[in-house]
C-alpha cells in the first residue's frame, strides 16, 4: 500500500437541510439536522484510505464529546492516529453547514486544529518516514503550511497542497508545493493579476484548478487541457473538493500519469456527492474503478 500522510483539520460537520438558504436577519424552517464527522483534513485521509493508500494523520482534536467520535471514525476508515493528540481545555472543531438550493454555505470554527502547529508537526516528524506524497489544506495555522512545506522539500517528499479555505500564499510556498489545486473561487484570490490560463502556464503540471460540473484545468507545458467531470445525480456536494484531492493524491502517489490521475479524482468526486455527508459517499477504490 502506498503510505500518505495528511496534515489538517478534524472537526464535527453540523448540517441543516433547508429548501431555502436565509439571508441577513432572516429566519426559515429547516427540514433535517445531523452531525457527522468531517474537517478538510480528516475528510481527505478517510478519502484516501477507503482508495487503498496507508494513511496517516496529523492532528489535533478537543477534549469534548466530539473528540472521540472524530477518533472513533479514524478507526473505522482505517487511518492511523498514532498523531492525532487531544488539547485539554479547548473544544473540537466544528464546521456549520446549510444545504440548500442545490449547494452548501459552510462556517468553519477552527478551536483545537489551531494547534496543529509547526512544533507539533516537528514533533510527529517520524510520520513522514516513507511517505509517498504529503497533504495539506488551509484549516490549519498558516505557518504550518509554511512549514510543511519546507519539510517536504528538505526531505524530497511531493506536497499536494489544497489552498482551502482561501487565503494568499507565499510564493515560497508555490515552489515547494509540487501540487496545487483550488477551486475557481481560490485560484482568483491566490493569482489575483493572472488570468486562469495565465496561472496555469506560470504553473505548468503543478496548478489544477477545479471548476465544478465542467471538470479540472491544467496546463501540460504545450497546451492547456479540461479534464472532464461526470454527471451524476446530485444529493450533497459536501466533500467533494476533499475526495478529489485525496484521489488525485492516491493515484499520483501510485505513479498513475497526470490526466489519468485527474480522471480518476474526478471519478471519485462525482461518486461522493451522489449520497449525504462530507464522507458519506465517499468512495472505495473498487467503486471508482468499477465506474470507470
Amino acid at each position: 500500500m502506498t503510505k500518505i500522510v495528511v496534515i489538517g483539520s478534524s472537526s464535527i460537520d453540523l448540517v441543516v437541510t433547508s429548501s431555502k438558504r436565509p439571508g441577513a436577519g432572516e429566519t426559515v424552517l429547516g427540514e433535517s439536522f445531523k452531525t457527522v464527522p468531517g474537517g478538510k483534513g480528516a475528510n481527505q485521509a478517510v478519502a484516501a484510505a477507503r482508495l487503498g493508500a496507508d494513511v496517516t494523520m496529523i492532528g489535533r482534536v478537543g477534549d469534548d464529546h466530539f473528540a472521540q467520535d472524530i477518533l472513533n471514525n479514524f478507526k473505522r476508515n482505517a487511518v492511523s492516529i498514532d498523531y492525532v493528540e487531544p488539547v485539554t481545555h479547548m473544544e473540537s472543531g466544528t464546521a456549520h453547514i446549510i444545504l440548500a438550493e442545490g449547494d452548501n454555505s459552510i462556517v468553519v470554527v477552527k478551536a483545537a486544529n489551531n494547534e496543529v502547529t509547526p512544533a507539533y508537526v516537528d514533533k510527529s516528524i517520524q510520520a513522514f518516514e516513507d511517505a509517498a506524497m504529503v497533504m495539506i489544506q488551509q484549516e490549519i495555522p498558516v505557518e504550518t503550511v509554511t512549514h510543511v512545506s519546507r519539510i517536504c522539500r528538505k526531505l524530497g517528499i511531493p506536497l499536494l497542497l489544497n489552498p482551502a479555505p482561501a487565503r494568499p500564499l507565499e510564493e515560497e510556498v508555490i515552489e515547494n508545493a509540487a501540487y496545487i489545486t483550488p477551486n475557481e473561487h481560490e485560484a482568483a484570490i491566490l493569482f489575483p493579476d493572472l488570468s486562469v490560463s495565465e496561472a496555469l502556464r506560470k504553473y505548468p503540471n503543478k496548478l489544477f484548478i477545479t471548476e465544478g460540473s465542467r471538470g479540472v484545468r491544467y496546463f501540460d507545458g504545450s497546451e492547456e487541457k479540461l479534464v472532464p467531470s461526470y454527471k451524476v445525480e446530485v444529493v450533497d456536494t459536501t466533500g467533494a473538493g476533499d475526495t478529489f484531492n485525496a484521489a488525485f493524491a492516491v493515484a499520483l502517489a501510485e505513479g498513475q500519469p497526470l490526466y489519468e490521475s485527474v480522471r480518476f479524482a474526478n471519478r471519485a468526486a462525482s461518486l461522493s456527492v451522489t449520497k449525504f455527508g462530507a464522507q458519506g459517499g465517499m468512495p472505495t477504490r473498487r467503486e471508482v474503478e468499477a465506474q470507470l
